[in-house]
């Protein structure tokens, strides 16, 4: 049918009307309007309508009646001319018929060109339908046709299909609506989860992180700390390496005030020893109290006020050390200079006296002539009874000398004489003019005499130490002393001086050192030979220190002269005479027991690490010697059985070793025959010398053995 073909055009047309194109929003439901509102109007037709019915069917359309009257007759032209209008106020479901009928014949209907182009056109179909709104609905349109009828039915069939359709695709989109708010909701849901895992990585991260943080701390700490670790043991390193530096530090600066206080203690010594030769050349200033010879006596009060000062000097330069401190260099200077112009006045008087005596010989020349025949008789007749009376002495005597042998005196005065040009020879360095020298000497000084201090049985590798630097500065070469170089070669008469004061120490050593310590003899003694091995100067030195000291070393008691003062007698006799008077016997026996230990050692001692073959220097000959020309001269009381004791108990073993038999025999004349003598000399106060030697000889003779002495130096002592 052609209104079926036309159908779907006309759905078209609704469809693009402005009630088909409807819209929808997502928030009409929330702000309470409601969604089919734009589908419940009324639908209206408009005024061409009625072309659009009349394409539906063939047949025309019935005459209908008046919307106002039922019985008006239908007019043919109308039916069948006249156009069908109606108005439409809304779209679908309601069709409302205009309230005024079509009766003026004058309208035209719209032509066929017209009809195509609503019908064909769908933008000219929209532009020619005009809605009309009525503020009340108007009344249903009573369509006497039945086709008007048909046609209504089917737009209202249609309206309800577009309505179920509406439904039908409202209720998709509700669902599809809600399908996509489940899916939003269910991508939300697997969002937040993996917003959740998200974060719980995070956190883990974060956490893990943090525990990485937290490792590297850690290590970072553990690294900080073993370095610190490390920087505190370098530090320690090196605090103990300054501690080590201090401690070192201190020991040489404890070295350097031992040195100090034995170079202190060497210039009191000196100084006191300047004193005492200053003390004993005033003694020598002052005038005889008879003068030996008429005539008149020599002005000796310039010489002697001159003597005083020095001597007062002197005494306050000893003054001022004797509160603790030691002698300084400018002190010594001081006390050398007052020394060298004491013995200038000494040599002056003496020269003096020697114009005087001349005189006084000029004088009384022919005096002497007039008396000479008188005196000379009285001294035959004087001579005669000397003879006598020392005949009869040495007949009682049994042959015993009241001294030395020529030979024996010969040797010893050539010993002090070369000791004496040794002095002389050593004017200069002595008593130096420039700073130089006089720094030179003191530092030679200090090079000879601080090794011998330092001497001590405790250790042979030490013994040689100090017994090579000994021997190195009397080769002329290089030693370090106080930490400073020195060498006997930058002075003439250097080796001389350092010779002698080398020589002067060993006895000192064992004026000082032996007689407190027995038993030191030995390690000072074998240096001594050593170097008296090497260097024989010093030996013949030391025997002219040791003669002038200890003249019992030679043997030899030098007789008193004439016009020889007592003190005087006992200064060469050994003993030290001072302002206070004559040291006690006790002291002197000391001093004396302890050179001729040091004597006795050096006969028997020799230095292990010498070159040359044969016997030592001073061997036990001259311990055989000494002994011997002791027993042949006049015992003195104390002295004599001290001395044959402490030679005995240090060489004795020695010698019987060498002489034996011999020995045996020279102990038993001593025990037998010399010995009586010397009880015989002295007294009862006097007798523990005495009885010491006298239980020796009995014990040694008893046992024919004599042990070695106590601190000699073994085979083990040379390897320490």
């Amino acid at each position: 049918m052609p209104a079926e073909s036309l159908r779907w055009e006309t759905l078209e047309a609704l469809k693009n009307s402005q009630k088909g194109k409807l819209k929808y929003s997502p928030d009409w439901p929330e702000n309470g309007e409601d969604v089919l509102s734009g589908c419940n109007e009324a639908p209206s037709l408009s005024p061409l309508s009625g072309l659009i019915l009349k394409k539906f069917s063939p047949r025309p359309l019935q005459k209908t009646c008046s919307l106002g009257s039922a019985s008006r007759d239908p007019s043919p032209a109308f039916a069948d001319d006249a156009p069908f209008s109606l108005s439409s106020t809304s779209s679908f479901p309601s069709v409302n018929v205009l309230s005024s009928p079509l009766s003026s014949p004058s309208q035209v209907p719209p032509s066929e060109k017209d009809t195509e182009l609503v019908i064909d056109g769908k933008k000219d179909f929209d532009q020619d339908l005009s809605p009309v709104s009525s503020p009340t609905p108007p009344p249903t349109i009573s369509l006497l046709s039945p086709k008007a009828s048909h046609m209504a039915g089917c737009i209202r069939i249609c309206e309800e299909k577009h309505r179920a359709k509406a439904k039908m695709e409202l209720n998709l989109r509700q669902e599809l609506q809600e399908r996509l708010v489940a899916s939003v909701a269910s991508r939300e849901s697997e969002q937040l989860k993996r917003f959740e895992e998200f974060m719980e990585l995070k956190q883990r991260q974060e956490y893990q992180s943090m525990r990485d943080m937290m490792e590297r701390d850690t290590q970072e700490s553990i690294g900080r700390h073993e370095k610190l670790k490390e920087e505190h043991r370098h530090r320690t390193k090196i605090l103990n390496l300054r501690l080590r530096e201090a401690e070192q530090q201190r020991l040489r600066e404890v070295e350097l005030e031992r040195q100090r206080q034995a170079e202190g203690r060497e210039r009191l010594r000196g100084l006191n020893a300047i004193q005492e030769e200053i003390l004993q050349l005033n003694h020598l200033l002052e005038p005889a109290s008879k003068p030996t010879q008429p005539g008149p006596a020599p002005d000796h009060v310039p010489y002697i006020t001159r003597g005083n000062q020095l001597c007062t000097q002197v005494s306050e330069v000893v003054r001022a050390t004797s509160e603790g401190a030691f002698p300084s260099m400018e002190d010594m200077t001081v006390a050398e200079r007052a020394l060298h112009e004491m013995r200038s006045l000494i040599r002056l008087k003496q020269e003096d006296a020697s114009q005087a005596q001349e005189k006084r010989k000029k004088d009384v020349e022919e005096e002497e002539e007039r008396k000479k025949q008188a005196e000379l008789q009285a001294q035959q007749e004087e001579l005669k009874k000397s003879v006598a009376v020392t005949a009869k002495e040495k007949a009682r005597k049994m042959g015993l000398q009241p001294n030395a042998e020529k030979s024996t005196r010969k040797w010893y005065q050539g010993l002090q004489d070369s000791a004496n040009q040794c002095v002389q020879s050593l004017e200069d360095l002595n008593n130096p003019q420039d700073l130089q020298t006089k720094k030179l000497r003191m530092e030679l000084q200090k090079a000879a005499t601080i090794p011998v201090n330092q001497i001590s049985s405790i250790s042979g590798s030490q013994l040689k130490e100090i017994f090579d630097k000994i021997d190195k500065l009397l080769s002329g070469r290089s030693v370090v002393s106080g930490g400073k170089s020195v060498s006997t070669s930058q002075h003439p008469k250097g080796l001389d001086f350092v010779s002698y004061k080398l020589a002067e120490k060993f006895v000192k050593q064992g004026e000082e050192e032996v007689a407190s310590h027995h038993e030191a003899a030995f390690p000072i003694a074998v240096v001594a030979s050593g170097v008296w091995e090497l260097h024989p100067q010093v030996g013949d030195l030391f025997l002219a220190h040791l003669h002038k000291k200890c003249p019992y070393a030679v043997p030899h008691f030098p007789p008193l002269k004439d016009g020889t003062s007592i003190p005087d007698y006992q200064r060469i006799m050994g003993y030290r005479v001072d302002d206070s008077g004559v040291e006690g016997q006790d002291c002197f026996l000391k001093r004396m027991s302890g050179m001729i230990r040091l004597y006795a050692a050096i006969i028997q001692l020799r230095w292990p690490y010498g070159s040359k073959q044969g016997p030592g220097p001073h061997g036990l000959n001259h311990g055989w010697r000494w002994l011997a020309q002791m027993l042949n001269m006049e015992p003195l009381a104390d002295v004599t059985a001290t001395l044959l004791f402490d030679f005995l108990e240090v060489c004795g073993n020695a010698l019987m070793k060498q002489y034996q038999g011999q020995f045996w025999k020279l102990l038993l004349l001593i025990k037998e025959e010399y010995f009586p003598r010397i009880e015989a000399v002295t007294s009862i106060g006097e007798m523990g010398s005495v009885m010491r030697l006298k239980q020796f000889l009995e014990t040694s003779l008893r046992s024919r053995q004599i042990l070695p002495p106590k601190g000699q130096l073994g085979s083990s002592f040379w390897r320490s």
